[in-house]
């Protein structure tokens, strides 16, 4: 059940982060922009060390 919260909490941040940098450069709001590339980036650390702790727990269980 975590991992799929974790996958939904990652693509989430993915998803605002994107619509937050697209809001930002169509505004020309920096600080919007980077808050969103900022939360983008959050999203794919989240992905990948969802990836990382899946793999582990497959090698544990194997």
């Amino acid at each position: 059940m975590s991992d799929i919260r974790n996958k939904f909490d990652s693509e989430k941040d993915k998803f605002m982060g994107r619509a937050k940098e697209t809001v930002g450069k169509a505004t020309g709001n920096e600080e919007t922009e980077l808050n969103g590339n900022i939360q983008l980036q959050k999203g794919n650390i989240k992905e990948k060390f969802g990836n990382i702790k899946e793999k582990i727990s497959k090698k544990i269980n194997d």
